[in-house]
């Protein structure tokens, strides 16, 4: 039986040093991740062999850069990067960004330096 979902009550994790995630749907076929970057943070380049993502913004803003190409997203904006597609979260802000990010199938495995 399903049951409400937040941050108060999703499995958290911390990646980077200072990011955190939380795991607000964890299944086979989909994972949604709320995240936290604090200013200055940014997670290392890469690509996903068989993940598709989505990010989107719920607060602060998120530089996205995929394939060389720098993308600002704001508060309600969001990106799809596809499979194979090098990228890189970046918090270049003075203020904390807070995001999702879809992922079908799940990237965990599936992460590949870039």
């Amino acid at each position: 039986m399903s049951a409400p979902i937040s941050r108060e009550n999703a499995e958290h994790y911390t990646w980077g040093e200072v990011c955190g995630g939380w795991h607000l749907v964890r299944s086979e076929n989909l994972s949604i991740i709320e995240e936290r970057m604090p200013p200055g943070a940014q997670e290392q380049r890469h690509f996903h062999t068989q993940s598709r993502q989505f990010f989107y913004v719920l607060s602060g803003e998120l530089t996205m850069e995929v394939a060389g190409v720098h993308h600002l997203l704001t508060a309600g904006q969001g990106l799809e990067i596809s499979p194979g597609e090098p990228h890189q979260a970046l918090n270049q802000t003075v203020r904390e960004v807070r995001f999702l990010v879809i992922s079908q199938p799940p990237s965990r495995g599936d992460r590949q330096p870039a």
